[in-house]
């Protein structure tokens, strides 16, 4: 476990939000993670998100969740930090997700606004003050109102905020001047993540640190190079770049993770299993990812081990292009 000096220094740039993958009988697959970490530490990001949203923490047991922590944490070696999501709509089990994923040794942790309970923002603060009393780790705040109903408002995010311990925000509400907004409001050091691919460099080229992400996953090489146009001012240039990556994008935001584990089994990291209620893709979607993913002609993508899906990939990107004629 790293804690810099400066924790929020290494927030930054396209974060992925890594699945977990399980194999035929249903168990992790944790040989298949560590090729999903490696890929993304040999792309050179800083930090790595595990038992989040594309992470199926939902379907995960306390046992797995925790082997999953201690997994990344083992792989990384202190290359990059791990974020563990250990959110809930229950304070006391999010604290006790909390408290595993410190002890697992994990680098922060990724909180969610509590979802379902529909809490006022009075609530919305206590719960995240009781996290963060719990704990010594830095604490990411994750607001996505799309799935919690309850935003996290400016205002609870400036008290928050206060608190050095409360390190940055994953802004999924799609509002691309929020960095604009917050960042008078904000402690100079405050990191301010997208949550939506779709919106990313909007919302990087108005202010924004970075994105935690399902694309780059897919393409962590490609997105590392539209950040870095970004942040050199080639805006052009960072946007012909996203508008490669704009169909794989919009196909992984409509049926995530079921989508985001579709295109890694194409290129040869993990199996598409999922957890219930997600299920398989149907064939149209399963013909559109494969076509998005051929559309960005990368060919350094896929894994090297398993040359067999290049052979896969092909054949379903052929597929799709005679479902599109």
């Amino acid at each position: 476990m790293t804690h810099p000096a400066h924790p929020a220094l290494w927030l930054s740039g396209y974060i992925p939000d890594l699945p977990t993958p399980f194999d035929e009988a249903d168990n992790l697959d944790l040989a298949a993670f560590a090729r999903l970490c490696e890929r993304q530490i040999e792309a050179g990001v800083s930090t790595i998100v595990v038992g989040e949203t594309a992470g199926e923490a939902s379907t995960l047991t306390p046992a797995e969740h925790e082997a999953i922590v201690r997994a990344a944490v083992e792989i990384a070696r202190g290359r990059v930090r791990i974020i563990v999501g250990a959110g809930s709509n229950s304070t006391s089990q999010a604290i006790e997700l909390t408290r595993r994923a410190e002890a697992a040794g994990a680098d922060a942790v990724l909180s969610v606004v509590p979802y379902y309970n529909n809490p006022m923002q009075a609530g919305i603060y206590a719960h995240f003050r009781a996290i963060a009393v719990s704990t010594s780790l830095p604490i990411i705040l994750h607001d996505v109102p799309s799935r919690t109903i309850r935003e996290l408002s400016d205002d609870t995010l400036a008290r928050l905020a206060k608190s050095a311990q409360f390190i940055g925000l994953r802004d999924a509400s799609g509002d691309i001047t929020r960095p604009l907004r917050l960042r008078p409001n904000l402690p100079p050091g405050f990191r301010l993540l997208s949550g939506e691919d779709v919106t990313a460099l909007a919302f990087i080229a108005n202010g924004g640190d970075g994105c935690i992400s399902m694309v780059s996953n897919v393409a962590p090489d490609l997105c590392q190079a539209i950040l870095s146009n970004c942040r050199q001012g080639r805006l052009q240039s960072a946007r012909y770049l996203q508008s490669r990556l704009e169909p794989l994008t919009a196909a992984l935001a409509r049926e995530s993770p079921a989508a985001l584990k579709y295109a890694l089994c194409l290129l040869g990291f993990m199996s598409p299993a999922t957890r219930l209620p997600i299920v398989e893709l149907a064939d149209a979607d399963k013909a559109e990812v494969a076509s998005a993913i051929a559309a960005i002609g990368d060919e350094d993508i896929a894994c090297p081990v398993e040359n067999w899906h290049g052979r896969l990939l092909t054949e379903a990107a052929a597929s799709s292009y005679r479902r599109f004629e």
